[in-house]
């Protein structure tokens, strides 16, 4: 349920299911419930329907590069000449090495993070192809070599649960 400022209210169950489908997005309706208490099986897949239909959440695969050897991460920071800002980042995003494309305020134009195999293939994709992008003035790279916590970690605040 959407309140004045178009934000979704969660409550303490809400909540509760979205944790345990952070944990397991193929977690059964009747596990959840159970883990719970005192909610039927109907009712969770209900809510899981309801968090889907409103783009709270999405069930969907978390793809590993590691998997498929792209065991390098780097973020990449554009300055982009400022009419060719939203085209660069258009472009950039068709790259499948790409994995995150933002426009942003501040030293950059725009921000993204590439997957490679090693240092090597960083340095190629920045330097034969993002600084040939035609309104690319400058490109800023740095080696992503831990990762702490990504948007798939990411729990709705403690703070945003209010009673539906």
């Amino acid at each position: 349920m959407y309140n004045y400022n178009n934000m979704y209210e969660t409550d303490e169950i809400d909540t509760k299911i979205v944790v345990l489908l952070m944990k397991d997005g193929r977690m059964p309706a009747a596990e959840i419930a159970r883990l719970i208490g005192n909610i039927s099986e109907r009712v969770v897949r209900y809510r899981i329907d309801r968090l889907v239909a409103e783009n709270v959440i999405q069930i969907r695969p978390i793809i590993n590069p590691k998997a498929f050897g792209y065991t390098t991460i780097a973020d990449v920071w554009l300055e982009v000449e400022s009419d060719c800002i939203q085209d660069v980042a258009q472009r950039v995003t068709q790259f499948e090495n790409v994995s995150y494309v933002a426009c942003s305020i501040g030293e950059s134009d725009v921000s993204i993070q590439v997957l490679a195999r090693d240092t090597s293939e960083v340095y190629k994709f920045v330097t034969e192809i993002l600084r040939k992008i035609p309104g690319v003035r400058k490109t800023t790279t740095a080696i992503v070599p831990v990762i702490l916590k990504d948007i798939y970690e990411w729990n709705i605040p403690k703070g945003n649960s209010s009673k539906i």
